[in-house]
């Protein structure tokens, strides 16, 4: 019964702490809504900027940015107004609304052109599409456009320090993009569907010809036309194994120290060995 008692007790006292908590948090949001009418209905605009550059300074970004966008009209013909613009878009990026600030780092290069900041803002611009970008298995729309823009770039501000980031990121892109594609071929390979499976490994091959695992993709296409041989009709085996034969020479070209020579090799010798079967089929047939 005692047990009982304490175990109550300590469960009003959790409840009476989380509820304490509830109302305090809602004490200091609705002051801190309450300062913020307050500070956006000031009549002084430089006061305003001031507690603008405070906040963002504080790392306070949506205070920050309620400002600055409630002061533009007042500094658009200003000086000011160039550091105010710089900083309102770096609000929406460091509150990961990169779509919103794609959009504004456009805008500074508009407004201010010719701007020292104008490089930085044009590999930010690029560099809000890569944040953009989704997981490998979804649509690429926006890693694309990343990859052009970072390549724009590149060639636009030659002698960037931001060259080695750009071209570090395009990596990073293009990876994601062979990753999709070689999901995407794999897939047609585990549902059977051969051929389509051979040409979705050529196409990779031919979008990632430096890739380090070129030779893997190669590979597959060999095993996706091998199977697609073995699953056709009879009179189309022949000329299938055929073009077996001639992805496995052409691996043996182009990968000649390849650790996946040897089955490589070994599809060679069995499709080779299975044409012979069939022509002395065809023989042993009567017409």
């Amino acid at each position: 019964m005692k047990y009982t008692i304490n175990r109550v007790s300590r469960l009003k006292n959790v409840f009476l702490f989380l509820l304490t908590g509830i109302v305090a948090a809602g004490i200091l949001l609705s002051s801190c809504g309450k300062s913020m009418t307050k500070l956006l209905k000031n009549p002084d605009p430089a006061y305003k900027l001031r507690m603008a550059e405070q906040f963002f300074v504080k790392k306070q970004y949506t205070k920050a940015q309620q400002v600055y966008e409630d002061i533009m009209p007042y500094y658009k013909t200003t000086p000011e107004f160039q550091d105010i613009y710089y900083k309102y878009a770096y609000c929406a990026y460091n509150l990961a609304d990169y779509m919103n600030a794609e959009n504004l780092f456009k805008s500074f290069l508009e407004i201010f052109p010719n701007s020292p900041k104008a490089e930085e803002m044009d590999f930010m611009r690029a560099y809000s599409f890569y944040k953009q970008s989704p997981k490998a298995e979804l649509d690429q729309t926006n890693t694309v456009k990343a990859m052009g823009m970072l390549q724009t770039f590149i060639n636009t501000h030659p002698g960037s320090a931001r060259i080695k980031e750009a071209n570090e990121i395009i990596d990073i892109c293009r990876a994601k993009m062979e990753l999709k594609d070689l999901r995407s071929a794999q897939l047609y390979y585990d549902l059977g569907q051969y051929r389509a499976a051979g040409v979705a490994f050529s196409v990779l091959l031919n979008n990632y010809p430096e890739s380090m695992k070129a030779d893997e993709y190669k590979l597959m296409i060999i095993k996706s036309y091998y199977r697609y041989a073995e699953m056709s009709v009879e009179e189309k085996k022949v000329e299938r194994f055929e073009q077996v034969i001639n992805e496995c020479y052409e691996f043996s070209d182009r990968f000649p120290d390849s650790k996946l020579k040897k089955e490589a090799e070994s599809f060679l010798n069995l499709s080779q060995s299975t044409i012979k079967n069939l022509n002395n089929e065809q023989i042993k047939t009567p017409a």
